[in-house]
């Protein structure tokens, strides 16, 4: 890609030489910084389950799946958070070098004060049997699989300067790993993924480029009439930064930016770490252990009670399979066939037992943890899909399920801090390293004239707001499709033109991210089940 194909002014473009001498080797440093971080408090969370190490095998597996995860949001940082930093840096808001900073840090910011709704969203289109089996070699071969494959294809398309999607990547990755299980016992590659889930998290990526495009070309518009400022719809004419207020709009946009990609994308490295964590060290981290002791009498008394209800309403039959069963197999199916409410309540039955035997999750032995774990998880996910089929129960009944679905989500789906601090570090160090190939891609590439001040200000507040809003409803979005499609819509809407095969490039990376990552995904899983 040769600057000679750049439309954009040489007097307006931005100076890319600069260089610190200093960066290199902070940046080493917080690297091994993080690294260590994250093994102290690895090494300090199985010491306090009081469970003595017999192998360090855990430990290399772990580390490996470790170093992968957060690869993934490394390549993830550069690949997509240069989209937040393309608009300042071609409006001269800010320098190449201090854009990348800035965006680092509030994506640190977003990555530390996220939910963690996302990232269980993203591990509940995993296999369930896979998800229950974390820890075996097939649930290792997953999680490689699918983030080798997300890596792969981020990393091709961030060669070629295409701003693909690394939401969608990941997407595609977990369907290709769940299509490949389901044919590699035999059934339907259909039956492999919680299509509902998926649907969901389809149509959040499909729209969001179409809201993206929309809603800046609107906000454009409206700008134009409401704030007759003539120099907001200049492009820039020199190096020299915008009058104040502008800047200080386009900076806050850009912040805004980063905190909401880091708030929605650090969730999917956070999720996959857990799943890491919870299949190699289940005695730390299966079941959450900083629930205070008080709430078990409380959540064994509900549990049991809902099993009650849910017996009455079904009682079981004889010769009815293993709860764990039938359970397992509404979850992949979503058929609600006669046994899965005595399932269900024999379960929530068992796991009332288990609690209240113990008395507090730091008292379940070593041996039990992953059973108590995969029955929570198991029994949360069965709820969902009982209100996702609208089954009809007494509403007593369903606010108890509700109550219990709460109670077991807070115990086996939650992040240390530590996990949130070493992936919000290595997205925020992504986004300081190989940004230049996107940024210059949104900057010039998309339209026929350089971006003017108030383009960058309407698809920076479009992408800021649509990616919060779908943080706040627990979809993954894509930042790259949001931001480049709402320069897009900008420069249409303000007739500067736009450059087709750019467009087209885009287009394709978009359309073939899915089924490029779904075989990918799904080839690497089948070969490294057979390793």
């Amino acid at each position: 890609m040769s600057d000679n194909s750049i439309p954009a002014s040489s007097a307006g473009r931005p100076d890319f030489t600069n260089k610190n001498r200093f960066s290199r080797p902070l940046f080493l440093l917080l690297i091994l910084a993080g690294l260590a971080f994250a093994g102290l408090n690895l090494f300090s969370d199985v010491q306090q389950t009081g469970a003595p190490v017999v192998s360090y095998m855990p430990f290399v597996l772990l580390g490996l799946a470790l170093v992968i995860a957060l690869g993934f949001e490394f390549v993830n940082g550069f690949h997509d958070t240069a989209n937040a930093v393309a608009t300042v840096i071609y409006t001269h808001s800010l320098s190449p070098g201090v854009a990348v900073v800035w965006s680092g840090f509030w994506n640190f910011l977003g990555v530390l004060l996220s939910s963690g709704v996302v990232a269980f969203g993203i591990i509940s289109l995993l296999p369930v049997e896979l998800i229950l089996q974390a820890g075996s070699g097939n649930g290792f071969a997953m999680v490689y699989a699918l983030l080798v494959a997300a890596i792969i294809w981020n990393l091709g398309t961030w060669y070629f300067g295409l701003p693909s999607s690394s939401s969608h990547t990941l997407i595609g990755s977990v369907i290709g790993v769940g299509v490949a299980n389901a044919l590699m016992h035999g059934r339907s590659g259909t039956s492999g993924v919680d299509w509902g889930q998926a649907l969901n998290v389809g149509y959040a990526l499909l729209f969001s480029p179409i809201i993206g495009f929309v809603c800046a070309a609107l906000l454009l518009v409206i700008m134009k009439k409401v704030v007759k400022s003539r120099e907001l719809y200049e492009a820039p004419k020199s190096n020299q930064p915008p009058p104040t207020w502008i800047r200080g709009l386009l900076i806050l946009t850009c912040t805004g930016v980063s905190f909401a990609h880091g708030s929605n994308d650090g969730q999917k490295g956070m999720g996959l770490i857990m799943l890491i964590l919870v299949g190699t060290m289940p005695i730390a981290y299966a079941l959450n252990r900083s629930l205070p002791p008080d709430q078990i009498p409380r959540v064994a008394a509900l549990t049991q009670v809902t099993e009650n209800q849910l017996l009455a309403i079904q009682p079981p039959v004889a010769g009815q399979p293993q709860p764990r069963e039938v359970l397992t197999t509404f979850v992949r199916t979503s058929e609600p066939r006669p046994e899965v409410l005595p399932a269900l309540g024999m379960m929530l039955g068992d796991i009332s037992s288990q609690i209240r035997r113990y008395g507090s999750m730091d008292n379940i032995p070593a041996q039990a943890v992953t059973n108590t774990r995969n029955d929570m998880y198991l029994a949360s996910e069965s709820i969902k899909h009982l209100q996702s089929a609208k089954v009809a129960l007494p509403e007593e009944t369903a606010q108890n399920l509700v109550a219990v679905k709460k109670e077991l989500d807070s115990a086996t789906r939650f992040i240390p801090m530590w996990v949130k601090v070493v992936v919000a570090l290595a997205l925020g160090l992504g986004t300081m390293v190989g940004w230049r190939r996107i940024v210059v891609t949104v900057g010039e590439r998309i339209g026929k004239t350089h971006l003017n001040y108030a383009q960058g200000a309407s698809a920076e507040l479009v992408a800021m707001a649509t990616i919060g809003a779908a943080d706040a409803f627990g979809l993954p979005v894509s930042t790259t499709h949001v931001l480049s499609s709402g320069v897009a819509g900008t420069m249409a809407a303000n007739r500067s033109g736009l450059q087709l095969s750019t467009l087209r490039n885009l287009a394709i990376a978009w359309v073939l991210t899915l089924p490029v990552s779904i075989v990918l995904s799904g080839s690497l899983y089948a070969l490294f089940v057979h390793l």
